[in-house]
């Protein structure tokens, strides 16, 4: 079985079954698109040409699943962003204790939480472990809060969420 003859006989079901779930033409196009290109590379592994149909069916499927999950962490990566930006721009001193932080501390923290990368990314980009990563950001985290404590007479809640209103010579 050859991916033109699959094509010939299941594209436009497979593009009305698509249509159907995701409900816009430039993006069923485009799905349908990277399902025969599955097709076309995992043809080979098809043991049993009776069962062509669910195989392909099943493919649309994990397409489908694929360009939502995409689309979903796009969208709460955007989310999340605007919320950590509206979060940080509103707290007392926050800029003035990042900049106080040893660099050895202050590079992780701002490339995570300032300028949106993973940690995996801000290790390979700083070119030390995650490992290391993880515990130059726990660190100073523990420093910013403990400057939040002091200063600005924040307080650590039970799910280590900075909480109360900033009371320092700097906010007011």
């Amino acid at each position: 079985m050859e991916t033109k003859a699959l094509w010939e006989q299941y594209h436009l079901p497979v593009y009305y079954f698509i249509l159907k779930k995701v409900q816009e033409e430039d993006i069923a196009q485009e799905v349908l698109q990277n399902v025969f290109l599955k097709i076309h590379e995992y043809l080979h592994q098809l043991k049993d040409e009776a069962k062509t149909e669910a195989w392909i069916f099943q493919i649309v499927r994990n397409e489908i699943n694929n360009y939502y999950r995409k689309q979903s962490f796009q969208t709460r990566k955007i989310s999340l962003w605007r919320k950590e930006e509206e979060a940080y721009t509103n707290i007392c001193c926050f800029d003035r204790f990042i900049n106080r932080l040893p660099e050895i501390y202050k590079t992780p923290i701002r490339l995570v939480y300032i300028e949106g990368y993973s940690q995996i990314q801000t290790a390979q980009k700083i070119g030390i472990s995650l490992a290391n990563t993880k515990a130059r950001i726990r660190r100073a985290k523990a420093i910013l809060k403990e400057n939040f404590s002091k200063c600005c007479k924040f307080e650590v809640n039970k799910d280590g969420k900075l909480i109360g209103e900033p009371d320092c010579v700097f906010c007011q």
